[in-house]
C-alpha cells in the first residue's frame, strides 16, 4: 500500500507541472487555476448550489471566487426565474471571451503534449487516462446504511422498481419491494452508494432465515454504470450479512436481467434449485461467505 501511495504521488506532482497547475497565471492567462476553473463550470450559467454541489467547495470559497470573476467584470449574479432563493452566475461577453481563449489555450497545450508521442502511444495514453478516470470515480463513490423510507432511499428503489417494470415482460410494481422494516435494524439493511453527495445506487439485504441472508434490489443509476460499483455494492452487502453472523447469503433474479446474472456467477454466486416465493424471480443463487 505504501508503494501505491507513493506512486500515486509521484503522478500527481509529474501531472501538475505537466499541465501548468503550478503557476498563479494558469495556461499564461491573469487567472489562477482555481478562477479559471469556476469560469469553465459557469459556462453559460449556473446556480451557486449547483457549483457548490458539482465542484464540492465551501460556501465561503465559493463565494469568494465568484466575487473575484464579478469584480474582474467576467461574471454577473441574479436571482432565479422561478425561486427567488437561488442566485444565478452567468458570464459576461468579457467573460464569455476569456473562456474562449482558455479553451484555445488548453487545447494548444494538450496537442502540444500529444505531438511527442506516437499514435500508437497517443492511443495507449488515452486509454490509461480513461481508466484511470473511471477507477477515479469509484473510489471517490461511498457506500453506506440509509433508512429504506427516507428520501434517497425511497428515490433508489423507486427507481429500481421503474426500471424494472419497464424491462420485465409481466412488469414490476413498488408493491412488489421488500417491506422497510425488512431491510433495517436487527432484521438487514439498505446500502446506498454516493458521488458528490448524490445517491446513485442502492442493494437491500435481509434476514431470510437464522444464519442466512437475503439480497435484493441491487439498481445503479445508468450515469455510474460499468465502473466495477455493482461488484464493489455487492461485496458490501456480503461484509454486511458476514458483520450479523450469517453463512451464506441467496438471491433470485429475472431472466431478463443477463448482466446482473453475468456478474453473480463471476463473483462466487452458484446456482440453486428455486427457493422463496417471489414471482420475478426465475434463477436463484448463493454464496457461502467466510
Amino acid at each position: 500500500m505504501v508503494s501505491d501511495v507513493a506512486a500515486f504521488r509521484r503522478f500527481n506532482r509529474s501531472f501538475t507541472r505537466r499541465i501548468g497547475l503550478l503557476s498563479d497565471t494558469y495556461l499564461g492567462q491573469d487567472r489562477p487555476l482555481g478562477e479559471a476553473r469556476l469560469l469553465y463550470e459557469i459556462g453559460s450559467g449556473a446556480s451557486l448550489r449547483d457549483l457548490r454541489t458539482r465542484l464540492g467547495l465551501d460556501a465561503g470559497y465559493l463565494s469568494r471566487l465568484v466575487r473575484s470573476l464579478a469584480d474582474a467584470g467576467l461574471v454577473r449574479v441574479r436571482t432565479g426565474d422561478r425561486d427567488s432563493r437561488l442566485r444565478i452566475v452567468e458570464p459576461t461577453a468579457a467573460g464569455e471571451a476569456e473562456l474562449a481563449e482558455q479553451h484555445r489555450r488548453a487545447d494548444a497545450l494538450v496537442t502540444g503534449l500529444l505531438d511527442g508521442l506516437t499514435g500508437d502511444q497517443r492511443r495507449r495514453l488515452i486509454d490509461a487516462m480513461g481508466t484511470a478516470e473511471r477507477l477515479l470515480r469509484l473510489a471517490a463513490i461511498t457506500i453506506g446504511p440509509a433508512d429504506p423510507e427516507s428520501a434517497d432511499g425511497r428515490r433508489c428503489l423507486h427507481a429500481y422498481a421503474a426500471e424494472l417494470d419497464a424491462r420485465f415482460p409481466e412488469g414490476f410494481d413498488t408493491a412488489d419491494l421488500v417491506a422497510p422494516g425488512e431491510i433495517r435494524g436487527d432484521r438487514g439493511v439498505l446500502l446506498l452508494a454516493r458521488e458528490d453527495g448524490r445517491a446513485v445506487g442502492c442493494g437491500a439485504l435481509r434476514t431470510f432465515e437464522p444464519g442466512i441472508g437475503e439480497i435484493r434490489h441491487v439498481w445503479l443509476d445508468r450515469d455510474v454504470r460499468g465502473l466495477g460499483l455493482g461488484r464493489r455494492l455487492l461485496a458490501e452487502l456480503e461484509g454486511a450479512a458476514l458483520a450479523r453472523g450469517m453463512s451464506a447469503v441467496r438471491l433470485g433474479t429475472h431472466p431478463e436481467l443477463s448482466e446482473a446474472i453475468q456478474m453473480y456467477r463471476t463473483s462466487g454466486y452458484s446456482e440453486i434449485p428455486h427457493y422463496g416465493d417471489d414471482p420475478h424471480s426465475g434463477l436463484w443463487f448463493e454464496k457461502r461467505l467466510g
